[in-house]
């Protein structure tokens, strides 16, 4: 989910913290090797493209990002690690001109939900990897499987009605369909796309507080809030308030997810983009 502050400050909350079991999982999937080029798609403030970088100590990791301010502090937090093999840019990779057949891997940390043409992005990205280089990315299952959307959702609709609960930006379910991705990914030029199941939870904070304020700053959340009239956004800030102190545990508020790990190779014979049937 994105944020409506483009916050992705990392420590004892914020979007670092909130994905650090993801990320692990994230990391083992990916299996960076010594000399490879990495691709790191929705990068954000660089977390998964600095690791990717100490990894591929003789290759190298550029994280690419539709938010200049991520990408400011990507470059503010890679200094001090003094990793002379990672960049950052800020672009938006369904469009942007790669280097053609450059990188041997493409990963990305639920960065890739929100493109307006999926099929276009992915050729994009395709077209940057070199023939059979691999595409490994984490994204979101359905929300009814998301159990942090859900609560969400439902203290937004307590409070005022599905309608005025309801979110007017990108998706960020929009690939937890496979048979959807896959065709997706399909027309985009990849192939032996696969999905590995992912449970584990997501944290918003060290208490209550911290966690109502990071989950206020998400898009939508800010978005109906911002709809409502004054005693409504009151109500629905008091049942998310609910809902969060009921996740509240001894080491934090935490609530259960599910995603995918999707992974699949360029064609060997190069990237030939098809129309979705």
């Amino acid at each position: 989910m994105r944020h409506a502050t483009g916050e992705h400050t990392p420590g004892t909350s914020g979007y670092d913290a909130e994905l650090r079991r993801h990320n692990e999982v994230l990391r083992r999937a990916v299996g960076v090797q010594f000399h490879d080029r990495v691709l790191d798609i929705g990068c954000g403030t660089g977390q998964t493209t600095r690791q990717a970088a100490r990894t591929a100590r003789a290759g190298s990791a550029l994280g690419v990002d539709v938010s200049a301010p991520a990408i400011e502090r990507a470059r503010e937090l890679a200094r001090p690690e003094g990793l002379r093999n990672v960049t950052f840019e800020h672009a938006d990779a369904q469009v942007h001109r790669f280097p053609q057949e450059r990188f041997d891997l493409a990963i990305s940390r639920f960065g890739t939900m929100f493109f307006d043409d999926p099929v276009a992005a992915f050729a994009n990205i395709g077209r940057a990897l070199r023939p059979a280089g691999r595409l490994v990315m984490m994204v979101w299952q359905a929300h009814e499987r998301n159990e942090w959307d859900v609560a969400i959702h439902q203290s937004l609709e307590a409070a005022e009605g599905p309608v005025a609960a309801a979110c007017d930006g990108p998706d960020p379910f929009s690939l937890a369909d496979p048979p959807t991705v896959k065709e997706i990914l399909q027309a985009a030029g990849f192939a032996g796309v696969a999905f590995s199941d992912v449970h584990e939870p997501v944290y918003y904070g060290p208490d209550v507080a911290a966690a109502l304020d990071w989950i206020r700053g998400f898009t939508c959340t800010s978005e109906v809030l911002k709809r409502l009239d004054p005693a409504a956004a009151t109500r629905a800030v008091e049942r998310l308030r609910v809902a969060l102190a009921a996740h509240l545990s001894d080491d934090g508020v935490w609530f259960n997810s599910r995603a995918w790990i999707i992974t699949a190779h360029r064609h060997r014979e190069g990237t030939q983009p098809r129309p979705v049937s």
